[in-house]
């Protein structure tokens, strides 16, 4: 009898349950991520204490998604951590180089608008998708 099968099954069942948990965290952090930033102005005509509430949501949930996060890599086959360890690591110096750039450029006027954090986070997320992309085409 071969005891790989179960151990593999109980690993692809593992890894489905830490992928929808961290699904969960992500789409709860989102919408209290526009909880935040919404509701001040379309919910609760700007008062204080709801809006501090909903940031302390947002944060509690971002630490959730997080801690899920790092359970999601904990529960991935070797090649997959390390495909997601480059994109990571991708995406840290990119955002952080870049970032810090963009910043230059507004702080030194080169560029006529404010620098956004809304756009370094579009392209860490742009750099880490395609840091995926490229390590599942490497070690395909």
């Amino acid at each position: 009898m071969n005891k790989s099968i179960p151990d593999t099954n109980a690993w692809e069942a593992r890894t489905k349950k830490n992928t929808k948990s961290l699904a969960l965290w992500t789409a709860a952090w989102t919408l209290s991520m526009a909880l935040a930033t919404f509701g001040p102005k379309f919910i609760w005509q700007g008062d204080r204490l709801l809006t501090i509430l909903a940031i302390l949501l947002n944060l509690g949930l971002g630490i959730g998604m997080i801690v899920a996060n790092k359970r999601h890599l904990k529960g991935l086959d070797e090649l997959q951590q390390k495909i997601q360890l480059e994109a990571m690591a991708l995406a840290l110096g990119v955002g952080l180089v870049g970032g810090l750039s963009y910043s230059l450029l507004d702080i030194t006027n080169l560029i006529h608008s404010d620098a956004e954090i809304s756009h370094l986070v579009i392209l860490m997320a742009l750099t880490y998708m395609g840091g995926i992309v490229a390590g599942q085409v490497r070690y395909k």
